[in-house]
């Protein structure tokens, strides 16, 4: 059987209104909101729980390790899932049944967000974490011997260190999150790969379609990583774990200086 390719079907017109090129464009554009607003959440509860699992107070590790392993070891589908038809039928009657009438597409926009937010704050967490413990415990000492408070020496010294440590790890979790959003598409989302699945179902394109998509997301984590990457360079610390980049430069400036 000969299949029969037709790449100008991206501009050709969609049921759904527009060309399909547009189709894939706005799940594209739904893409990136998604992984972005995640990524915020992730990244905000992702410090407070890798703190939390480095602090001296018992409960705190506690919770923090409790919530680690709790959404790091459910599988991101079954979360997925719990989030968007089980916890509206936990929650008060009131408050669930008012989930439940967001129309779409911000009634599956807003669960997908948090799963995502809440399933990869669990890793980075642990990043967190391991970036803290990485440091040498003179720098602790050093500024409580100065008069700092806890919350001070984790915001002013172990904190910005450590986050120079494990930029690299954040980079790669930052293109998971990226790739993961895919599994929203399960509740309805149509984000990149819901709206190739959606072309494909229209027009019998499926190659087309899915080429398209896998395109969009190859260049879509090619700007972030070389986005991330300049980042990583611009904040690297002469001593730390830092990028190749940076590591050109210094050594690009010394042979100038000793030159």
């Amino acid at each position: 059987m000969n299949y029969n390719w037709n790449w100008p079907i991206f501009f050709e017109l969609a049921p759904t209104g527009g060309t399909y090129l547009q189709a894939l464009l706005s799940g594209l554009a739904w893409t990136i909101a998604t992984a972005a607003l995640s990524w915020m959440l992730a990244l905000a509860m992702g410090v407070m729980v890798g703190v939390a699992r480095t602090t001296r107070v018992k409960w705190a590790r506690i919770v923090g390790t409790a919530y680690v392993e709790l959404f790091r070891n459910i599988p991101l589908l079954v979360q997925m899932f719990l989030w968007y038809f089980v916890v509206p039928e936990i929650l008060p009657t009131a408050l669930g049944d008012a989930i439940k009438q967001i129309a779409p597409p911000w009634g599956i926009f807003v669960p997908a967000v948090l799963c995502l937010g809440f399933y990869t704050s669990s890793r980075v967490a642990e990043q967190v974490r391991a970036g803290i413990e990485s440091l040498p415990r003179g720098q602790s000492m050093a500024a409580t011997a100065l008069g700092m408070k806890p919350h001070q020496v984790y915001r002013y010294v172990l904190l910005p260190t450590s986050f120079r440590i494990i930029l690299p790890p954040l980079i790669s979790e930052l293109l998971n999150l990226i790739k993961n959003t895919s599994v929203a598409f399960t509740i309805g989302l149509l984000e990149l790969v819901g709206a190739a699945r959606s072309m494909q179902e229209f027009s019998f394109q499926v190659f087309e379609a899915f080429t398209a998509a896998t395109l969009f997301y190859l260049l879509l984590n090619l700007v972030v990583l070389r986005g991330m990457l300049l980042i990583e360079a611009r904040i690297a610390v002469p001593g730390f774990i830092g990028s190749s980049l940076a590591a050109k430069k210094t050594g690009a400036l010394k042979e100038v200086v000793t030159t």
